[in-house]
């Protein structure tokens, strides 16, 4: 193996949310599984769902996609910065804040990103240098599609970074979606012969029933653009139990019904919610009906917890809340006896007010909140980044990380949510039945979520959050293995035989 280029594997797909990550996820897991050292890479990504990573050359903590988190997960290594070295997260319909090996290097519009993008190039080749220090493989991801020939000077995403790197790619398309074949083969027509000549063959994703009645469909893929199929990967109902990546996940979501007995939980769907896979583990729970509430819908009956979840632009989504009435409702809820939970933004709307004298989020500096709180947050200072270990006032001890700007002080920081470091964190209402908290993650421990629920009369359960995505991680490197051609995906990554 050459340090300077490791065997290395791309997946590119047609369209943005071809399942991408999870592919990506799965093979860092099989790869894993045979005694590799595999490292998961991923140049740019958008997402506020943001996971804590370690800075390696100073040892303090910066943010990452939380796909890239759990490819590390899948390849049973510590996440690092360089895995996603830049990293999107939308704070308004056209701009983002731009987060570079794990630290917020400013903000800027759609048009204005795209003319920083070629200074961006050499931090992400730096990044993937050091990702494939000692690594038997790099699993590759990219963004979006290689076919956005409107966005293709100084990419960095896709076919930019695939070239100036030296690495293979496999294309991968969605049929779940349906016009998978134009897709593969449009994307053929539309790359110049530059582009093309990286990509070795493509994957069919999310099928459903018997594969071979697309026999026919892959042989015109393969006639039409000279590319070898490696495999058509079936619907992978593992990937459910896998954190989404982004907010695609939650538009397709569907509520269903809570069953007798069940804990509702209603989590307004706020137009820049953040980190929202911290509800993951109380989807998954037993006893637990979690309901999105988007725009426009009625608000459920029989709501035992109103949770507000983290926000990419604080002030913006609690006047999206307000537009929508969900603060009369949160509020008659909180009247009638209900109880209310804020996660990070959240939380900061709970609170009587927030202030934002440096323009931090936008052009808002002051709005005032729901009053469930008596504190008052101020936007300042630099983001704080870190994994925690905290204590519940029960006594009850679980992991966490904090990703948030600002801080909020008054009365009821008195009552704190939990401790960190012996330092109160949090804070608690008189009656007790608010709550809020800068802590994300805090459900993913199962003692503290058992004892969270059970103070709400759900029965305890024998579920376990972090082995239940261990379990999903091999179940779909399993039905990668049936699927897939292994042996023609290693011989392209430069694994030899494979």
């Amino acid at each position: 193996m050459s340090a300077a280029r490791p065997p290395a594997l791309m997946l590119q797909g047609t369209g943005s949310d071809v399942g991408k990550s999870v592919l990506a996820a799965g093979l860092c897991r099989l790869f894993a599984n045979r005694g590799l050292q595999v490292r998961p890479f991923k140049p740019q990504n958008m997402s506020n769902n943001a996971a804590v990573a370690t800075i390696p050359e100073t040892g303090e903590w910066g943010e990452i996609g939380r796909a890239q988190w759990l490819q590390a997960l899948a390849c049973r290594v510590a996440p690092s910065v360089h895995m996603n070295p830049v990293l999107l997260k939308p704070q308004s319909e056209t701009g983002s804040q731009i987060v570079v090996q794990g630290r917020v290097a400013g903000s800027a519009r759609g048009r204005d990103y795209q003319r920083l993008k070629p200074q961006l190039l050499a931090k992400v080749l730096e990044s993937y240098a050091e990702v494939g220090k000692g690594a038997d493989l790099v699993l590759v991801e990219g963004a979006g599609s290689p076919a956005e020939i409107n966005l293709r000077a100084g990419d960095i995403a896709n076919m930019g970074f695939s070239r100036a790197a030296g690495v293979p790619v496999v294309l991968v398309g969605d049929i779940d979606r349906g016009g998978v074949i134009a897709s593969l083969v449009g994307t053929h027509a539309i790359l110049p012969d530059d582009d093309r000549a990286p990509v070795r063959g493509f994957l069919i994703n999310k099928f459903r029933g018997d594969p071979s009645l697309f026999d026919e469909g892959l042989a015109a893929v393969t006639r039409f653009t000279g590319w070898p199929s490696l495999g058509v990967v079936p619907w992978l109902g593992a990937a459910a139990r896998l954190p989404a990546e982004d907010s695609v996940a939650l538009e397709r979501m569907a509520n269903g019904r809570a069953a007798p007995g069940d804990l509702v939980v209603a989590v307004p769907r706020l137009p820049h919610i953040a980190n929202f896979d911290d509800l993951d583990p109380l989807m998954a729970s037993p006893g637990v009906h979690l309901a999105f509430i988007r725009p426009g819908e009625p608000w459920p009956e029989g709501v035992g917890l109103v949770l507000l979840p983290g926000s990419k632009s604080t002030i913006a989504d609690l006047t999206a809340l307000r537009a929508q009435g969900w603060d009369r409702a949160i509020l008659d809820h909180h009247r009638q006896g209900g109880h209310v939970l804020g996660l990070c933004g959240g939380y900061q709307m709970l609170g009587r007010r927030i202030l934002d004298p440096e323009g931090i989020e936008g052009d808002v500096r002051e709005a005032d909140g729901l009053g469930l709180l008596d504190v008052e947050t101020r936007m300042a200072g630099e983001k704080r980044v870190s994994e925690v270990r905290a204590m519940s006032p029960e006594g009850v001890g679980f992991e966490a990380y904090e990703i948030h700007m600002g801080s909020s002080e008054g009365a009821d920081r008195a009552r704190p949510f939990a401790h960190v470091g012996g330092e109160p964190e949090g804070a608690r209402s008189t009656d007790g039945r608010v709550s809020g908290t800068y802590l994300h993650g805090l459900f993913a421990g199962d003692p503290w979520r058992e004892r969270f629920l059970e103070g709400f009369g759900v029965s305890p359960s024998a579920y376990g959050h972090r082995a239940g995505v261990e379990a999903a991680l091999d179940a779909i490197a399993a039905e990668l293995e049936r699927h897939l051609d292994i042996g023609a995906l290693a011989r392209i990554a430069g694994l030899g035989r494979g």
